[in-house]
């Protein structure tokens, strides 16, 4: 390497060590999933149970009556696994699910699936009512992560690992 190129080797891991300084150590040594809401919701900590109903579309609404919007990663990614592993279903089942409730009208449509984390933070900052399952490492400003029975991200007894 030249000159150039060794300066910028250590320019760009400074810079990556100064971005990963604000991850909390617990998180940043995880692969936890976090539930991650629009950071002006209210909602501060959820139980599994609330999650599961949440993302099976039983619980439509956030306490105040603001609606709930749903956010799901693509299928393939570790947020998704994580998300049919709280619903118990396949990817299939997961399918007919959420086609079986709009065809029953109590659902207008299932979740909206998106491809990136950068997607999933756009999103959850627009939308108040905004929650999604988001690797705990890609929490960024504009979401809030939710205490899931009584536990944070990397902390021990955290549910979603």
């Amino acid at each position: 390497m030249d000159n150039v190129q060794t300066r910028l080797a250590i320019a760009l891991s400074i810079i990556w060590i100064a971005g990963t300084a604000f991850i909390p150590v617990c998180v940043a040594q995880t692969g936890d999933i976090a539930v991650a809401v629009n950071q002006k919701n209210p909602i501060d900590h959820l139980s599994s149970q609330e999650v599961r109903k949440i993302f099976a579309g039983e619980k439509r609404s956030w306490a105040g009556g603001s609606p709930i919007k749903l956010f799901v990663r693509a299928p393939g990614s570790r947020e998704r696994a994580m998300l049919l592993k709280l619903l118990g279903m396949s990817e299939t089942e997961y399918k007919r699910y959420w086609t079986a409730a709009v065809f029953r009208g109590e659902a207008q449509s299932e979740p909206v699936a998106l491809f990136s984390n950068g997607m999933q933070k756009e999103a959850i900052g627009v939308y108040p009512g905004a929650v999604a399952l988001v690797n705990a490492q890609d929490v960024k400003s504009g979401m809030k992560m939710v205490r899931v029975d009584g536990h944070m991200p990397g902390e021990a007894g955290y549910p979603f690992n």
